[in-house]
């Protein structure tokens, strides 16, 4: 029989709320479900909120009552905004957290490289927001309540797994004790630890690395910008590294390397605790600021993947799926992008819009932006925490040189998360303009968003299927391009038309943007009346056109919704 805790989580900033367990016995007979998600961190809520978006129903369960135990994922970046625009968060987060765009990396007392994230007009949002885990959750968990397709069950912990040939067969342990629900697919965003992983018995690929480092989040007042500092062979903990992040509400993030062999229960004694982070403060001219602490852990940096994101009926996603360093803010913004990508392509299924090979569609993309992200996030670990003698000679020959000069010190940039872009997907058109354009965003990738007046971008207009941008000066869009979107939508796929460059409404299209100085054209590569830009339903392009028409669109449309 499942007990979670009912006591509240101690925060010196933040107000658990302790949710009331889902009873069986308060409910009737369990039908089968569309879709059981097992796992209500950002992963599974972005999933579900992604499917409510397509018109499917899911149930989501976690085992706690409240939401994450301390900070966690607190940088977010500017496409997990855009994600999170898509599920109607975007405006809490950002009127809550910090954004920021630049990091600087010292060494010997010295910056010796300052990042700067690229950020212009045409960005509502900046490059990164911090902000601690626990809003965004809140943030998500509202969303969630305001949308009736979702069932979300505090303190339903899955327990066991029956897959079956046309369903998951799982059951749930409550504080009533055990119950069994049918589902056709089961999510698995149940975390990094994995029960469902470990219950098919499947194993993660990819690297471990031995450098552990201690997060703790502490209440400081520090007069310092919210920028990234990195400090690198510092005189308190040598040939090690540090980290530092500014966080709402006062509190700063302190992440520090333990020397090699130091277990986590010794790190995380109390007075070890405050020897180094005093030991900080007094390196950054600090000392004797008062502090105090909120929440502190260990962690190691992993670069791990399962190879297939997809196994019979179950699906994996976020930290379930892969395990990845957080040096460059990969962890939860990889996962926004999982279950963006996971969410439309499930409710196509689920709905009879595609076939199940949108799935294996699905799993290709994912693992090959993981396995991307091993690659650059193993780089930037292996710098950061030199896995062996030769990359510590080879990191500590950079240091040096870094104080005399400019060549090396690109190497300290950290390959910040960004977007994959499946540039080799197989919704992508054949058969399209791709290789001619000259500007603008390539197959597989997401949409650049431009800035139309105060408060206004075109990401704004966007959003709930395909779309199908329509670049014009024509009062109206050609009879056979809307005869195949009059036939797309009969068989239930949500298909909108953008005109774009008009200067009155475009016959054929729900909406027309006007363009009027041509910079949206610009930033897309358009450069005449009659081109096109195909998106699908989470954003990215899998089909351009410099002329389209009715053909084209058709075989652009059938190779995104294969049968």
């Amino acid at each position: 029989m499942h007990q979670p805790t009912t006591t509240p989580r101690p925060s010196i900033y933040y107000d658990y709320r302790v949710h009331a367990p889902w009873l069986p016995s308060r409910h009737g007979p369990q039908p089968r479900h569309p879709v059981l998600i097992a796992g209500a961190g950002p992963a599974g809520m972005v999933t579900a909120l992604e499917l409510a978006r397509h018109g499917v129903p899911s149930v989501l369960v976690t085992a706690e009552l409240q939401v994450s135990q301390g900070s966690r994922a607190i940088v977010f970046t500017r496409r997990s905004m855009e994600i999170l625009q898509q599920v109607g968060v975007d405006r809490r987060m950002s009127e809550n957290g910090l954004p920021w765009r630049f990091g600087n990396s010292i060494y010997q007392g010295r910056t010796v490289f300052r990042m700067e994230a690229p950020h212009d007009a045409d960005d509502r949002f900046f490059p990164m927001l911090n902000i601690q885990q626990q809003y965004l959750e809140e943030y998500l968990l509202d969303a969630c309540a305001a949308q009736p397709l979702i069932d979300l069950r505090w303190g339903n912990k899955l327990v066991r797994i029956e897959p079956r040939a046309d369903h998951v067969r799982a059951t749930l342990d409550t504080p009533e004790g055990e119950y069994t629900l049918e589902a056709d697919w089961l999510v698995a965003a149940d975390g990094g630890r994995s029960g469902i992983r470990e219950q098919l018995g499947l194993k993660l690929e990819g690297a471990s690395y031995e450098g552990r480092f201690v997060i703790a989040d502490i209440r400081i007042d520090l007069p310092l910008p919210t920028e990234r500092l990195a400090f690198f062979d510092p005189v308190w903990n040598p040939g090690n590294t540090i980290l530092m992040h500014r966080e709402p509400h006062g509190i700063w993030r302190v992440d520090y390397q333990l020397p090699p062999g130091e277990e986590p229960d010794e790190a995380l004694r109390p007075e070890s605790l405050k020897a180094r982070i005093d030991a900080q403060l007094a390196m950054i001219g600090h000392a004797g600021t008062p502090w105090e602490m909120d929440w502190c852990s260990v962690y190691s940096a992993r670069a791990l993947t399962l190879p297939d994101y997809r196994h019979g009926r179950v699906l994996f996603t976020g930290d379930a799926a892969h395990l990845l360093p957080i040096f460059g803010v990969r962890g939860a913004n990889t996962g926004f992008q999982d279950a963006q990508a996971l969410g439309w392509q499930l409710a196509f299924v689920v709905k009879g819009l595609a076939g199940q090979a949108l799935l294996a569609n699905y799993s290709a993309e994912r693992v090959g932006a993981a396995r991307e992200i091993i690659d650059e996030a193993g780089k930037s670990t292996r710098f950061m925490a030199p896995p062996s003698r030769g990359f510590r000679l080879l990191r500590d020959a950079v240091l040096s040189l870094s104080l005399t000069q400019d060549f090396v010190r690109p190497l300290y940039h950290w390959r910040t998360s960004r977007p994959h872009e499946y540039t080799r997907s197989m919704l992508n058109s054949p058969g399209d303009d791709n290789a001619l354009f000259t500007a603008g965003p390539g197959h597989g990738a997401p949409p650049r968003n431009v800035r139309l007046g105060a408060d206004d971008f075109l990401l704004d207009h966007l959003g709930g299927g395909f779309e199908l941008l329509y670049f014009t000066e024509a009062a109206a869009v050609p009879q056979p391009l809307q005869d195949v979107v009059a036939a797309v939508r009969a068989r239930g796929v949500a298909l909108r038309v953008t005109a774009i460059g008009a200067r009155a409404p475009v016959q054929g299209a729900e909406q027309t943007l006007a363009d009027a100085d041509g910079h949206l054209r610009q930033r897309y590569g358009v450069r005449a009346s009659g081109a096109a830009y195909l998106l699908r339903p989470d954003q990215h392009v899998c089909a351009r056109w410099l002329t389209l028409d009715a053909t084209r669109l058709q075989a652009a449309l059938d190779q995104a919704l294969p049968r």
